[in-house]
């Protein structure tokens, strides 16, 4: 059985953190977890020194840089042959693994998405935020000739030696874009998978904001045409 490397990026989720890391040790696969503490505030921290284990490395940026950033300082660090991205929130669902790394296991793609738009179970949300998702990933297809249904998803999973090998340089959630686009490029086959989802308010602590959007919105045209 190949070993699933989940890397986490983790920023002000004390809350939540404890939870999520729960959820995905129940998940009966041979795994690691990589937390990267991007400079939390709230006392995340501390809790990340108390959940040091076997299965689980803790890395702490000193200043904040970012998702992107900690997604890349997780990546670099990852020994399993698939790596998954999860959130530190609990909007989404460590459960669902088995169906998400399956297509990579069975030498069906390099990368696969979890999409929410194609999942049975999502929580009710803003339609605003709806349609800038859609928008946003009608736009990204139209400049990867990709037919995603859900380029903004959290969960994305690769072969280790396809992520490591992207030269990847977005610090916020312009990476999303980004990553998509230079897989594109790089003809890498793609899986899509529908997964739940249980989103979050801001008041909730929902980061992503409008100006996220129309970071995102920059990057789908910078990375059509410069890699």
């Amino acid at each position: 059985m190949p070993l699933l490397s989940v890397v986490m990026p983790v920023y002000n989720e004390k809350d939540t953190l404890r939870d999520i890391v729960d959820q995905v040790l129940a998940v009966p696969v041979d795994k690691e977890i990589i937390l990267v503490d991007d400079a939390s505030t709230d006392g995340t921290r501390e809790l990340l020194k108390e959940l040091s284990a076997d299965k689980i490395r803790v890395i702490f940026h000193e200043r904040n840089q970012g998702k992107g950033a900690a997604l890349r300082t997780g990546f670099s660090e990852c020994r399993g042959d698939i790596v998954i991205i999860q959130d530190a929130d609990l909007e989404y669902f460590p459960e669902e693994y088995p169906y998400l790394i399956e297509p990579i296991e069975k030498d069906w793609a390099e990368v696969v998405y979890g999409s929410r738009f194609l999942g049975e179970r999502h929580r009710v949300l803003l339609f605003h935020h709806y349609l800038a998702n859609k928008l946003l990933t009608f736009l990204s297809n139209l400049t990867t000739n990709l037919n995603l249904t859900d380029m903004e998803t959290c969960y994305k999973v690769f072969r280790r030696d396809v992520i490591q090998a992207l030269p990847l340089k977005q610090d916020r959630f312009g990476f999303e874009p980004e990553v998509t686009a230079k897989i594109a490029r790089r003809r890498y086959r793609v899986f899509e998978v529908g997964i739940s989802y249980n989103g979050r308010t801001y008041e909730e602590g929902k980061k992503i904001g409008v100006k996220d959007a129309f970071q995102a919105l920059w990057c789908i045209f910078r990375y059509a045409f410069f890699d």
